[in-house]
This record gives C-alpha cells, structure tokens and sequence, in this order.
C-alpha cells in the first residue's frame, strides 16, 4: 500500500511540473529511486535490492534511446527508472506500453490540430507513395518551428496509472 501511495504522489507530482514548466524534477525521481531500493532491501532483503535494481535498468533502457536521439528529456528516462525501482520490470514494462500508446495519441491529436485533419491525411498518403521509391524522403527535412512537441511525463503518468489500475495488458 505504501509503495502504490509514493507511486501516486510521484505520478501527480510529475504530471503537474511537466505540464506547468516542462521539468520532471531530480527531487522528485532521485529520492523515489533511493526510497525504492531501501524500502525493498528492507521488506524483501538482497531479491528486494534485486528487484529494485532490474526494475530501474528495464525503466532506463526502456527511453534511453528516444533520450539519446533527443525525442523527450532527461527528466522521463528519470521518471521511468523510478518507476521500474518502485513497481518492478513487468510494472515497468506495462507502463511503458499504455505510454507508448497513449504518446501515440496525444501525438497523434496534436499533428491533427495543428494541421487540420484534410492536410493531415494529404501529408500521410503523400508519405506513404513517395516513401516506399525514397523520392519524398528528401521533402522531410527537421524544422524547428514547425515541429511540434508536448510534455511526454503527461503520457508516462497516464500508462503507469493504467497499468496501475487495469494492469498488464
């Protein structure tokens, strides 16, 4: 109970800092990472460390890449590893799933608000033909302004709080 309480608090936490000022904070994941592994070395022993430690690896693998090709900051890969520390690799792993689903829409509403819906479907079928020949791979270039970007510790809260309520898939 106490682990799905710290859990919550975290969660609630996080989903408010990233929607307000885009930061998942350090005070917030470093103590949850130190409070997991000593509260499972307490309760369970080494295979409570163990736990701890599989579940932050798995939660830091998981968004390290995405991290490292700069698609979400330092602060998610944070919060996913403390995640996986609190609730374990299969926790850790469902969440990640339902985030990546629900990133998906968000992400998905967002190109069809920003576009209009017509222009969005234009673009997708373009991309489709001239993609499989790699004539319109040259029409993709990166353009700051016109990328769009939105708080992804919003999505990371919304799949761990499925994974919490309904658990694996």
């Amino acid at each position: 109970m106490l682990v799905k309480i710290v859990l919550v608090t975290i969660l609630l936490i996080s989903f408010i800092t990233d929607i307000k000022s885009r930061k998942i904070l350090n005070s917030v994941t470093f103590p949850s990472i130190l409070f997991s592994f000593f509260y499972n070395l307490s309760s369970k022993g080494i295979e409570g460390f163990l736990f701890s430690g599989k579940g932050f690896l798995v939660g830091l693998c998981l968004l390290i890449i995405p991290y490292l090709l700069g698609g979400m900051g330092a602060g998610d890969v944070k919060l996913m590893a403390a995640i996986g520390a609190l609730m374990g690799t299969s926790f850790v792993f469902y969440s990640f799933i339902y985030t990546a689903l629900i990133g998906g829409v968000i992400a998905l509403l967002l190109i069809i608000k920003t576009n209009g819906l017509r222009n969005t479907i234009k673009l997708f079928f373009f991309n489709v033909v001239f993609l499989r020949s790699n004539i319109g791979s040259i029409m993709l270039t990166k353009n700051k302004e016109s990328s769009i970007s939105f708080p992804y510790g919003v999505a990371i809260v919304l799949g761990t709080l499925c994974t919490l309520v309904w658990g694996g898939l």
